[in-house]
C-alpha cells in the first residue's frame, strides 16, 4: 500500500526526502508561494527548522538587507537576527491566508523610517501602499503621491519639503535666505507672486527698478540705483545724508520733514532756499518788524521754543510759574517792544481773591511758585498775633472769605459752638483759657474779682453761681441773699444780711457779730 502511494511521487522526479516531506505537508501555501509548493527545499532544509529563516531571506533579499543594516521596519525589531520569520509569518494555512498578520489599526508607523506626521496620520494604508499585501516599498517622495496636487507643474522641482510641511500645503515655508536675494523688512511681507510673475522663479531680476519702476516718483531722472537713497523698510526712509551731501544739515524740526516739504518737485538738484525767511515768510507773525534773521530768537526745534534769555535781556527775570508761560500770555501783541507791565497786580488783577483789600504788593505774601505755595505773612503785625494752637491753623480756618481785614478777633466769633458755658461766663474767654488748648485754663477768682471764694464757695462749679448768659460784663449779686433766698428758713424776718450770723463754712454754724 505504501509502495502504491510512493510510486506517483517517484514518477514526478522528486527526491525521497521531498517525497517524505510531501506526505507530511500540513496544508496549502498562499497564492504567492504556490509555485514553490512542490519545491519544499526552497523554504525547508530537511527537518532542520533553524535554517528556515535563512531560506526565507534568500528570496526576500530586500528584507534581508534591511535586517543586516538594521534599517526599515524589520531591521529595527529588537534582536531580529536571532528571531525566526515563522514567529510572525506562518505558512500552509491555505491559499487565501494572511501570513503578514498586520493589524492596520494598531501598527506603530513610528517604528519605520517614515514616521507619520501632520495630514499623513489620518491616511488609510492603501493610499500610500498601492501594491496589495506589500508594505515595504511605498512611494517615498512627495511628488510620487502628490503629482496631481502639485500646482507648480514641476517648475519648483520635487523637493516639496523645502517649502511645505506635512500638516497642510498652505501656508508654505521657504527660506529665501538660501537664495541670492535675502528677504528683509518690507520684502518679507510681500507675496511670492508679487515678484515671481507666472510662477517664474529662476533668473528673477534682483534690482529695485525691475519691480518698482512704476513707483518711481523721479520718473527715471535719478537712475535705477534706488538703494543709494532708499531702504527696503519703506520708500520714505532714505539713506541720503543731508548733512554730508548738502550745505544745509537737517536738525530739530527740519529732521522730521519729508523731502517734498522743501523740494516741490522730484528733481532735487533744483535750487532750494536755505534761509529761514525763504521758507517761513508766511509764518512771520511779527510782520517783518524784526527783520528776516529769525534765528536770532528762534531755533530749529520749533517756533515756540526760542533762544531768548529773558533774565539777561530784560529787567524781569522769569522764575517759578513764569518760566512755563508762553510769550503770548504776557505779551498780548506779537511786537514785544511795547511796554509790558511788570507788577503782579498788572497781570493778576482778576486773580486777586482779596479784591484789592490787601493792596497791590502781592509779593509781600505770595511768591512766583504759585498763589498757594509757601505763602508768607507775619500775623504778628496784626492786632491778633498767632500763638500756640492758632499757629497750626490755615488761613481759611479763621478767614471765611478772602477779605482778611473783616475777620473778627473775639474768641466767640470762631468758638461760639465750642462754648460749654453757654455764654454764662461772658465772651472774654481769654480771661480763663489759654490759646494752647481749651482745657488749659487758669482763673483766680480771688485776685480778679471783688468776690473771693472761701468756705463752701471755694469748691463750687462756676455754673452754680453763673446761671444766665451775659453779653458783656458779668454782674452778679455779692450778698448772700442774692443766691440763697430759697434757703432762708427765717422767711426774711431777720433781714437779708445772712453774714451777720452765718459764715461761708456752713449755714448751721452761727457766729453772731
Amino acid at each position: 500500500m505504501l509502495g502504491l502511494c510512493l510510486t506517483p511521487l517517484a514518477e514526478a522526479g522528486v527526491s525521497p526526502l521531498e517525497r517524505m516531506e510531501g506526505l507530511v505537508m500540513p496544508g496549502k501555501v498562499i497564492k504567492r508561494h504556490a509555485k514553490f509548493e512542490k519545491k519544499c527545499d526552497k523554504c525547508h532544509s530537511g527537518f532542520d527548522r533553524m535554517k528556515q529563516s535563512g531560506q526565507c531571506r534568500d528570496c526576500h533579499k530586500a528584507i534581508a538587507t534591511d535586517i543586516k543594516k538594521s534599517r526599515g521596519f524589520h531591521g529595527k525589531i529588537p534582536r531580529i537576527k536571532e528571531r525566526e520569520c515563522r514567529t510572525c509569518h506562518s505558512e500552509h494555512l491555505g491559499r487565501d491566508a494572511d501570513i503578514v498578520q498586520l493589524d492596520k489599526e494598531l501598527f506603530d508607523h513610528n517604528k519605520t523610517e517614515f514616521k507619520l506626521a501632520g495630514a499623513h496620520v489620518s491616511l488609510d494604508c492603501n493610499e500610500c501602499h498601492k501594491k496589495v499585501g506589500v508594505y515595504r516599498q511605498p512611494e517615498r517622495h512627495c511628488s510620487d503621491c502628490h503629482e496631481s496636487d502639485e500646482p507648480h507643474k514641476q517648475r519648483m522641482g520635487k523637493k516639496c519639503e523645502n517649502c511645505h510641511i506635512e500638516g497642510a500645503w498652505l501656508p508654505a515655508f521657504f527660506d529665501h535666505s538660501n537664495t541670492k536675494f535675502k528677504l528683509r523688512n518690507a520684502h518679507r511681507e510681500s507675496a511670492c507672486f508679487n515678484c515671481h510673475v507666472n510662477e517664474r522663479y529662476d533668473d528673477t531680476p534682483r534690482n529695485c527698478y525691475f519691480c518698482h519702476h512704476l513707483d518711481d516718483v523721479h520718473n527715471g531722472d535719478r537712475g535705477i540705483r534706488c538703494h543709494d537713497c532708499h531702504t527696503d523698510e519703506r520708500w520714505s526712509q532714505i539713506l541720503f545724508d543731508h548733512e554730508k551731501d548738502t550745505d544745509f544739515p537737517l536738525r530739530g524740526g527740519h529732521a522730521r520733514l519729508i523731502c517734498k516739504d522743501c523740494h516741490q518737485g522730484h528733481i532735487f538738484e533744483d535750487e532750494v532756499k536755505t534761509t529761514c525767511y525763504g521758507c517761513h515768510e508766511k509764518h512771520d507773525v511779527h510782520f517783518k518788524r524784526y527783520g528776516k534773521r529769525c534765528d536770532v530768537c528762534h531755533t530749529e526745534k520749533n517756533w515756540i521754543e526760542i533762544d531768548f534769555d529773558h533774565e539777561v535781556d530784560t529787567s524781569f527775570p522769569l522764575k517759578g510759574k513764569h518760566k512755563d508761560l508762553s510769550c503770548a500770555v504776557c505779551h498780548r501783541e506779537v511786537l514785544f517792544e511795547e511796554q509790558t507791565p511788570n507788577t503782579c497786580s498788572d497781570c493778576h488783577r482778576l486773580d486777586d481773591a482779596h479784591e484789592g483789600q490787601e493792596g497791590e504788593q502781592c509779593e509781600q505774601c505770595h511768591n512766583e511758585k504759585g498763589w498757594t505755595e509757601q505763602v508768607v505773612f507775619d500775623h504778628d503785625i496784626t492786632k491778633f498775633p498767632l500763638l500756640e494752637s492758632h499757629i497750626l491753623l490755615t488761613c481759611e480756618d479763621c478767614h471765611a472769605s478772602n477779605k482778611f481785614k473783616e475777620a473778627k478777633v473775639a474768641c466767640t466769633s470762631c468758638h461760639e459752638g465750642d462754648d460749654v458755658h453757654e455764654q454764662k461766663l461772658g465772651e472774654q474767654c481769654e480771661l480763663c483759657h489759654q490759646p494752647s488748648h481749651w482745657m488749659a485754663w487758669d482763673f483766680d477768682h480771688n485776685e480778679l474779682t471783688d468776690f473771693p471764694l472761701d468756705g463752701k464757695h471755694e469748691g463750687l462749679d462756676c455754673h452754680a453761681c453763673h446761671t444766665e448768659p451775659v453779653d458783656e460784663e458779668i454782674e452778679l449779686p455779692k450778698n448772700c441773699y442774692g443766691c440763697h433766698e430759697k434757703d432762708d428758713v427765717h422767711n426774711t424776718q431777720l433781714g437779708k444780711r445772712c453774714e451777720t450770723c452765718h459764715i461761708t463754712e456752713s449755714f448751721k454754724e452761727i457766729k453772731i457779730k
